[in-house]
């Protein structure tokens, strides 16, 4: 009878050790890793003449990729500076005089800041200033005189500066310039389709940190602040995979937990979404899972 309650006690002692060291071997926090996802998009319309990348390509910022056919723009160019050719040789004459009535105008600010400095010095009068300050009234009434009565060619000349304006940056938008580091995860277009503005080309993202967002209860709030190492885990061949974490952002309010939450208790907790930034070797995808380990936790296995 001893030896059997001897058993019996070392079986409950036993049990009781095994069902501690589960608790201890649960980790603070499970979820699964995520990264900022930008789909770039065709700011022009037209042939896509090249476009060098395909899926998993790393990228860097400001390469250029490929382009979008400029060849009507082009042309369109050409034809605005000739307009502008005849129009200019039509009115010299008003361009010439605006060009001399603008070359006096600089003459007189020239001297009205002279003056200035002169009277500073107890070295002007103040009719001196008077007299460079009317020579500048008078001289840009001339201009407007000049403009109203030539108001339609001058327009026209402004009209076609900014069109052309409006051509050079249509053609520097037919660049596809790459505006981020990160790796190419989908290819939505091929050489030699036709696109349009604002369709995508093609997502990138930044695979080289990658964040992990998993959600806690409110009683380990006061156990993590943003900055804090942590230990991230993952499943490898044999055995769990450890890396050193940050806590990067940490939500302002309460929510209820995701529908990916098994047990129907577990999902209608209130609890705050938080983000760990992890260094990746090539190892870490988006959507993997993995658990959340607070170094300052008895439960922290390193």
């Amino acid at each position: 009878m001893k030896h059997t309650n001897y058993i019996l006690a070392l079986t409950i002692i036993s049990t009781s050790f095994l069902s501690c060291g589960n608790n201890n071997d649960k980790a603070d926090g499970y979820g699964n890793f995520e990264a900022t996802e930008i789909t770039i998009s065709a700011e022009n319309n037209g042939k896509l003449m090249q476009f060098d990348i395909n899926e998993g390509d790393q990228l860097e910022v400001n390469k250029l990729i490929g382009y979008i056919d400029t060849i009507p723009l082009a042309l369109k160019r050409e034809q605005l500076e000739v307009a502008k050719s005849v129009i200019s040789s039509k009115s010299k004459g008003v361009l010439s005089q605006i060009a001399v009535l603008n070359s006096k105008l600089r003459t007189a600010n020239t001297n009205k800041t002279r003056t200035e400095n002169l009277i500073k010095d107890n070295a002007g009068t103040q009719k001196q200033w008077d007299d460079v300050s009317g020579e500048i009234d008078v001289i840009k009434n001339q201009i407007r005189s000049v403009e109203i009565q030539n108001a339609p060619v001058v327009n026209e000349l402004k009209s076609i500066d900014v069109q052309v304006k409006q051509i050079d940056d249509q053609i520097q938008k037919s660049k596809i310039i790459n505006p981020v580091n990160g790796t190419v995860l989908t290819k939505y277009a091929e050489p030699n389709e036709i696109t349009a503005f604002g369709k995508p080309l093609y997502k990138i993202a930044d695979l080289s940190t990658m964040q992990l967002r998993v959600y806690i209860s409110e009683t380990q709030l006061a156990n993590i602040k943003i900055g804090q190492e942590v230990t991230v885990k993952v499943d490898d061949a044999e055995d769990m995979k450890s890396y050193k974490g940050t806590i990067s952002w940490i939500a302002s309010e309460a929510e209820f937990t995701p529908k990916i939450i098994q047990t129907k208790e577990e999902r209608v907790a209130l609890v705050y979404a938080v983000k760990i930034d992890v260094k990746n070797d090539g190892s870490l995808k988006i959507g993997m899972p993995a658990e959340l380990w607070l170094n300052n936790s008895n439960n922290n296995n390193q």
